[in-house]
């Protein structure tokens, strides 16, 4: 399968539906050029992009792909590689709440809660029953909303006055299966829009999902669960599928949905999905959000879970709203206490089980507990098969490797044991990622669990008491940017900035399917209407949600505008002061790991000064990217747009600046527009940064109106001897003495 890019229709954005019969007819027709017939054509194209987005995805020999790739009427040409999917505590510790009162001053109520904001979640489809999708209490469906109720014949759904919309996009998945088989039967649960693994139901909740009481994993944080918005209407469009490997989501299916989102009316898309970053006009996310953006849409993807390795950022084009990860100030944690009074923590969300907190048992190795004729390496990770139940009866296991840690917990308590402690491979190091477990479980990182052995080695009787899960509040430091998170530089284009902004994506607690259960063991038939899950997937939600409360209180706010006020008013700090630390390291993150900061949804909705951007300054940063005019035509139509003869990408107008290389003295340009009081002067501030001198004129911004617009330059000077080899960050502030409008920098000295 690939996908053939073709840039935008000439019917322009209120397409009916002979637009979009035209549109495949002449897919048809070209294709069919290159393949010596229309039917041949219509054979091999499974997607027609008809309403916004102008293309088609196909199966095609690759040299028919090189083919079209040389045509002149083709944007780009690349193959189907897909994209993977990269709470009850969240909205409290983003200042939304305070232990369950709504303050007067919160974004919640100044924005109505999101009231009738559409929000897209392009992913694993929904669970249309959970209560996070109720609709009680809410009014009509907006006016604006041409979605549907997609429906089959495998698993009905249904939708309602909050959950407006559910379509299910299988063309390309289908493909896929039959590249690798062609005689692959297709599954029949390739046919509904309800969500069979959770991914989709916890990210679309956690965006827009209702007030939700009493909500708890396994009695493990406890609370009311609710989205980012929670009066707003959502729709689901599920493009990933179980039967991909590793969940993957098909490219030319993703294209689609953003093409049937623009169509349908949403205000916001969300994609806790993503791939190895490509050139912008060669990936689908990329492609979709550009012609959202188009139609006044906000798309907000994440950073990706390849960190901590530099440059591993995904999602990276300038009008996507970029999301790291990064933890709260809540933990699920178990404690153990070794019979020589060691106590150590440990992470857990877990059932509770026969274990008593205040009772010791035998402690046994995996390797000690091994069957017969099973390698100690195998025993000692509790692979199943590999423990003797006789030797682990009422006894507490140790059991390395996280990988397929809940897994573990079933087979251990299986073979008859009362709790288990799970200890971070040697390659992991100190990193632990909680998870939802069936037996009574620590999880250590390995220095801790190295400790467990040594003490186990040192007495001919080892035991331990655990303390079944808790939930701890408050917990220091709370702002940590977690492990996994993938980190800037930006490797497609360094200097444009991401990602963007970080915001809470560990331990956190939304609906989840009722079609499967917290384990990949599909033999297991526990249900648990919430889960928890930690991953870039579930703070790009949190934003996606926080967009939803800026959009209802600033409808005519550009989507630019939305993300310049969501990143000038992110913190690098935490609530007293202290700066974001990298949970990798145990050190001071740098703004390649959180971007602009946390984001701050109550500031969010009063930034006081914006940086916009147009759809033509895109136009004219895509012609910098080296794209000719005959191509720019091909995705402006009906519009005309000439490239300018010169454009300066240190003019392009981002919220953040980004110096890949500096070799004497470069000037950037920015400009901002008043959204604050009518009459405000700003002062600008900056931070040092070793070995460079930064220069801002004018340094003082005055505004006599609302939508005032005052250009500035910021001068980059190399300084002194002192020349460090890697990046260095600062800040440039501009503040009126209640908003500090904040962009962060990063410089490296070539």
């Amino acid at each position: 399968p690939y996908v053939v890019y073709l840039g935008s229709h000439s019917h322009g954005s209120n397409p009916t539906s002979d637009d979009i019969d035209r549109a495949r007819i002449r897919h048809h027709e070209f294709l069919g050029s290159f393949l010596g017939s229309v039917e041949e054509a219509e054979s091999s194209i499974f997607h027609s992009y008809g309403r916004f987005i102008n293309g088609f995805g196909a199966v095609l020999e690759e040299e028919h792909a090189k083919q079209l790739e040389n045509h002149p009427g083709v944007v780009s040409v690349f193959p189907d590689e897909g994209a993977k999917l990269h709470t009850t505590r969240s909205w409290d510790f983003l200042g939304l709440e305070k232990d369950n009162f709504i303050p007067p001053d919160s974004a919640w109520k100044k924005a109505r809660f999101g009231e009738d904001v559409i929000i897209a979640n392009v992913d694993s489809g929904v669970w249309p029953e959970s209560k996070s999708f109720a609709d009680d209490g809410m009014g009509p469906i907006p006016s604006k909303w041409k979605g549907i109720c997609q429906n089959d014949n495998y698993k009905g759904v249904s939708c309602n006055k909050k959950l407006i919309g559910i379509r299910y996009i299988n063309q390309g998945t289908i493909e896929e299966l039959r590249a690798k088989n062609p005689d692959a039967v297709i599954p029949q649960n390739l046919t509904t829009g309800r969500d069979e693994e959770g991914h989709g139901t916890h990210t679309l909740a956690t965006a827009g999902g209702n007030f939700v009481p009493n909500v708890s994993v396994y009695g493990s944080g406890y609370g009311t669960a609710k989205g980012g918005s929670p009066k707003a209407r959502v729709a689901a469009y599920k493009v990933c599928w179980k039967p991909n490997e590793n969940d993957s989501c098909a490219s030319a299916d993703i294209l689609s949905a953003y093409d049937l989102a623009i169509h349908d009316g949403v205000d916001v898309i969300s994609a806790s999905l993503g791939s190895i970053a490509r050139e912008h006009l060669k990936n689908t996310i990329a492609i979709g959000s550009f012609h959202a953006m188009m139609n006044g849409i906000v798309s907000v993807a994440a950073a990706g879970n390849s960190g901590p390795d530099d440059g591993s950022v995904e999602n990276v084009a300038p009008w996507i709203l970029t999301v790291g990860a990064s933890t709260t100030d809540r933990e699920f944690t178990s404690y153990v206490t070794l019979g020589n009074k060691m106590v150590i923590k440990g992470a857990s969300v877990s059932q509770k089980g026969l274990l008593n907190d205040l009772d010791s048992y035998p402690l046994i190795g995996g390797a000690d507990a091994r069957i017969a004729n099973v390698s100690e390496i195998d025993a000692s990770e509790c692979k199943k098969g590999s423990i003797d139940p006789a030797k682990v009866q009422g006894k507490i296991l140790i059991c390395y490797g996280a990988r397929y840690g809940d897994e573990k917990g079933q087979w251990a308590a299986q073979a008859g044991a009362v709790g288990m402690i799970l200890v971070s491979s040697k390659e992991s190091g100190n990193k632990v990622l909680n998870m939802v477990h069936h037996l009574p479980t620590a999880h250590l990182n390995y220095t801790d669990g190295e400790s467990v052995y040594a003490y186990i080695n040192s007495t001919q009787n080892p035991t331990a008491s655990m303390t079944n899960s808790k939930t701890e509040f408050n917990t220091r430091p709370s702002r940590m940017m977690a492990f996994f998170t993938s980190r800037g530089p930006n490797m497609i284009d360094p200097a444009i900035f991401k990602p963007d902004v970080t915001a809470p994506g560990v331990d956190i607690i939304a609906a989840f399917t009722e079609a499967s259960g917290p384990s990949p063991d599909e033999t297991h038939k526990r249900r648990i209407p919430y889960i928890m899950m930690s991953g870039t997937s579930m703070s790009c939600p949190h934003v996606a949600g926080i967009v939803g409360l800026v959009k209802t209180l600033h409808p005519d706010w550009s989507p630019a505008a939305i993300k310049s006020a969501i990143m000038t008013t992110a913190r690098a700090e935490d609530s007293s002061n202290r700066p974001i630390l990298d949970q990798n390291t145990g050190e001071k993150a740098t703004p390649f790991a959180y971007g602009a900061g946390h984001v701050n949804p109550n500031s969010a909705l009063d930034p006081g000064l914006v940086y916009d951007l147009t759809f033509e300054d895109y136009l004219g940063y895509i012609c910098d990217r080296g794209y000719n005019q005959s191509t720019i035509d091909l995705f402006t139509a009906p519009k005309k747009f000439t490239c300018p003869k010169s454009f300066n990408l240190a003019d392009f107008n981002y919220p953040s600046i980004a110096v890949p290389k500096l070799n004497g003295t470069i000037t950037f340009t920015r400009k901002v527009k008043n959204v604050g009081a009518a009459n405000s002067t700003y002062k600008a501030r900056t931070s040092e940064i070793t070995g460079v001198s930064t220069i801002v004129e004018p340094s003082i911004l005055n505004f006599t109106k609302y939508g005032e617009e005052k250009t500035f330059k910021v001068a980059f000077s190399v300084k002194g001897d002192d020349k460090p080899t890697d990046y260095g960050f600062g800040e440039l502030v501009w503040s009126d003495g209640f908003h500090d409008v904040r962009s962060p920098i990063a410089v490296k000295l070539h």
